[in-house]
């Protein structure tokens, strides 16, 4: 009897650790999260545009999603269970810096140098969060993406009520949290360690090759990439700008828009939540499908809408399209079996990138047009999860 319930105890997904990564990542999001949210305060103190707002985000966005895919692709070879420590300390270096520029450059090494920290984090994070998932991959996904949605949620608000009213240097009392997550980190880390030892001292089946050909891999990968791009430029257009759009539209003062942006985020974390689940459920194609292509209405009618209105079709947005980023991922890893750090790390650098390239495309092009404007053009990106119909049905495949 004990020598029978032995796989399951090996399958069992362990949750303190799915909880601790889950934790690091809303803390670590939450750091990141604080530099959008001081845009305004920014704009005014350095008499920055929208161009050179949109920069910085550029900078932040580009090292870390051009760093994420090589980190995913060497730690797939060689893990580095303590490497998420480092990453951390990156990341407390660059809010340090943050707190203390005092001139556009310094702005965009702080930007830089979080960045840095993020595509550390990420690969080797989401790759624990498979090892510690007992199967049950997609809800370990959108348990490890809801914290960083958690934390991206909370960054503005905490931005409201103590980096509003005490200014830049307030930034920096935000190194304890960074302190913590390193605290955090070091004993996932441990864990971690002990769990590669373990695996490499038991026979274990080897991920073999996908199950389509390599065209149709390529074809389905590249649906994913174009996915991407729609859900991650149109967030953008959120976490950069919804709060200039509500002071402009509606007359909104700073700390009311920031609220607003809370609940959008927090919309997007409770998205997270349920895609991953849902995914393991009814299979991860439907969800991409109808989370992508499903928000189009609301995003049409979003230009649109009262004040009111604004702020719920703001969080029906919000729910329904982060419920793709987590099935997205788990989606591409079962079509590229055994490259768990490559393809997690692509995706999120990807997703870093989108988002990097469409806070300056969309910065420019509310400089030439208006705000408004950014509004209107990117509420027919969702369009393109009619793609999402020629993904094939991995899940029917497995049976």
């Amino acid at each position: 009897m004990p020598l029978g319930s032995r796989p399951a105890l090996v399958e069992r997904t362990a949750v303190p650790i799915l909880a601790a990564i889950s934790v690091s990542h809303l803390l670590n999001d939450l750091i990141q999260s604080l530099l959008p949210a001081i845009y305004p305060i920014l704009k005014r103190d350095f008499h920055l545009d929208f161009g050179q707002i949109g920069f910085l985000t550029l900078t932040f966005q580009l090292t870390a999603s051009l760093l994420q895919p090589m980190i995913g692709t060497f730690t797939d070879r060689r893990p580095q269970p303590f490497s998420l420590v480092v990453g951390m300390g990156f990341t407390l270096i660059g809010l340090l810096t943050l707190s203390r520029a005092g001139s556009y450059s310094l702005l965009l090494l702080a930007a830089a140098l979080i960045g840095m920290g993020s595509s550390v984090f990420h690969p080797e994070s989401s790759r624990v969060a498979r090892l510690a998932s007992g199967g049950r991959h997609g809800l370990a996904q959108s348990v490890f993406q809801v914290g960083g949605n958690a934390g991206s949620a909370l960054g503005p608000l905490l931005a409201a009520f103590i980096v509003v009213p005490f200014g830049q240097p307030s930034i920096a009392w935000f190194s304890a949290v960074a302190l913590l997550a390193m605290l955090i980190l070091f004993a996932v880390g441990r864990w971690y360690q002990a769990k590669l030892v373990d695996l490499r001292a038991k026979p274990r089946t080897v991920e073999t090759g996908s199950l389509f050909s390599r065209r149709r891999v390529v074809v389905s990968l590249v649906i994913l990439v174009m996915l991407i791009f729609s859900k991650d430029f149109y967030v953008a257009s959120f976490t950069n700008y919804f709060t200039f759009y509500l002071i402009s539209k509606f007359q909104l003062p700073v700390q009311d828009a920031q609220i607003h942006l809370f609940i959008f985020l927090g919309a997007l974390a409770v998205g997270t939540l349920l895609g991953g689940p849902i995914g393991d459920r009814i299979g991860r194609r439907y969800v991409i499908w109808l989370s992508i292509l499903g928000v189009l209405p609301f995003t049409l009618l979003l230009p649109f809408a009262n004040l009111f209105w604004t702020t719920v079709l703001s969080v029906i947005i919000g729910v329904v399209l982060a419920s793709a980023f987590s099935s997205i991922v788990v989606y591409a890893i079962e079509l590229v079996p055994g490259r768990v750090g490559m393809i997690s790390g692509f995706f999120f650098g990807f997703s870093f990138g989108m988002a990097g390239l469409g806070a300056a495309a969309l910065g420019h092009l509310a400089d030439v047009t208006s705000i408004a404007t950014v509004y209107t053009v990117c509420s027919f990106l969702p369009a393109l999860g009619l793609f999402a119909y020629f993904l094939p049905k991995i899940e029917k495949k497995h049976v």
